[in-house]
């Protein structure tokens, strides 16, 4: 795994969950110390949160004005808000209840972000190409977080 260690220092994330945390860790653009993240932009799951809130943003902008206030800033906020709870549970994994409890909230805004594609498809604002492909990038994007939420442990500071 290419030398890779989770925050506790323990070599290639315990339980022989190797292929697990290759998709954690690192944002292909970004060079670790040590093999370890050292912010939460070193994260995979955290680049795909905002690449997705960025798409999701270019796409909204084809919205009706009448959605502005509903629609177009409620998939605004809820994707943004997956990016930014991953950042605040890495900033916050010293205590593994609010490192998991932000990481839930990550997944929930994720979620909710689905709902608004839905209604979007409904609406026919978007395609249904788009909104299918957008609906199984963020059901990837939960499963991942639910694998990092699983994995906790490994990321502890301890």
């Amino acid at each position: 795994m290419n030398g890779v260690t989770g925050v506790n220092g323990v070599s290639g994330v315990t339980r022989g969950a190797d292929k697990w945390a290759e998709q954690f860790i690192v944002a292909e653009h970004r060079a670790p110390y040590n093999g370890r993240p050292l912010t939460h932009k070193d994260l995979k799951v955290y680049e795909r949160a905002f690449n997705l809130a960025l798409e999701l943003y270019t796409t909204s902008k084809g919205f009706p004005d009448s959605e502005k206030y509903s629609l177009t800033s409620q998939i605004r906020r809820s994707s943004r808000s997956v990016c930014s709870n991953i950042a605040e549970g890495w900033r916050k994994r010293r205590y593994k209840a609010a490192f998991v409890a932000k990481l839930s909230d990550a997944e929930a805004e994720a979620a909710e972000t689905q709902t608004w594609i839905e209604f979007a498809l409904a609406f026919g604002y978007i395609e249904p190409d788009q909104a299918d492909a957008l609906w199984k990038a963020y059901e990837s994007l939960i499963s991942t977080i639910v694998g990092f939420i699983d994995h906790a442990d490994d990321w502890i500071i301890k």
